[in-house]
């Protein structure tokens, strides 16, 4: 939480790390709509053209939807941003992958199909919470902190069903559903330990200059604004489609 942050670990200044920051942020929220929890036009394409067991294929679609899934990096850098030991970014970046296999692989093979936009507003609002969480407002508003690591797994789960509505939409082959579909998400998660990988890289510099305290809160107000331009762009789509 940014409250239990203690001041007296600033160092020298440097504003270099929060100016890459703010430019990637600008990056991932004006990315175009093929990205987020969507799939490109070619791959849906060859999705809704194969049948049969295509293990590597899907590992290779998982990996690139994680790598340019904006919304799902956008939340997974407000999870991990005040984590410091390894320890705890395995078990919430885990949480998190689990609550995403569940309904990934529940809503595909049950056919539980949700409205696109709305899954989607709800992914861009878990960017809003985690932001708010990390800046200490859910304690100073309303006198409590909310359970982060139900919060994990609960968005997690949204996040699944998010990519779990697109696929549906592909109508993909029953023959070897099941092994594409965990390939996929073991794609999925190789993607997501790559995207972390960077996260974690650019985070650790950070730290070492005082900047990064100092600059914490504003970093976080740009996060929640960008979750809140996925919510309206979302709801945009939602009331004109």
């Amino acid at each position: 939480m940014f409250k239990l942050l203690n001041p007296a670990v600033l160092q020298k200044n440097s504003y270099l790390p929060l100016v890459w920051l703010c430019a990637l942020l600008l990056v991932l929220v004006t990315a175009t709509g093929a990205l987020a929890h969507g799939v490109t036009e070619g791959d849906k394409g060859y999705i809704q053209e194969i049948s049969g067991v295509h293990l590597m294929a899907f590992v290779y679609l998982g990996a690139k939807h994680m790598m340019t899934g904006y919304d799902h990096l956008l939340f997974l850098f407000g999870v991990i941003f005040f984590l410091y030991r390894l320890k705890d970014v395995s078990f919430y970046v885990t949480l998190f992958a689990i609550g995403h296999i569940i309904t990934l692989l529940s809503g595909v093979l049950l056919q539980i199909k949700f409205n696109a936009y709305i899954i989607d507003a709800i992914i861009g609002f878990s960017v809003v919470y985690k932001a708010l969480d990390n800046m200490g407002a859910f304690s100073r508003w309303f006198g409590f902190q909310p359970d982060t690591r139900a919060a994990t797994l609960i968005f997690g789960l949204v996040h699944g069903f998010g990519l779990a509505t697109k696929m549906l939409d592909y109508e993909m082959s029953s023959d070897g559903l099941l092994a594409n579909l965990i390939a996929f998400s073991v794609g999925v998660e190789i993607g997501q330990i790559l995207a972390l990988v960077v996260i974690l890289i650019f985070i650790n510099y950070w730290r070492r200059f005082g900047s990064f305290i100092r600059h914490a809160y504003t970093v976080n107000v740009v996060l929640m604004l960008a979750g809140f331009l996925l919510i309206g762009t979302q709801l945009t789509g939602f009331f004109t489609s």
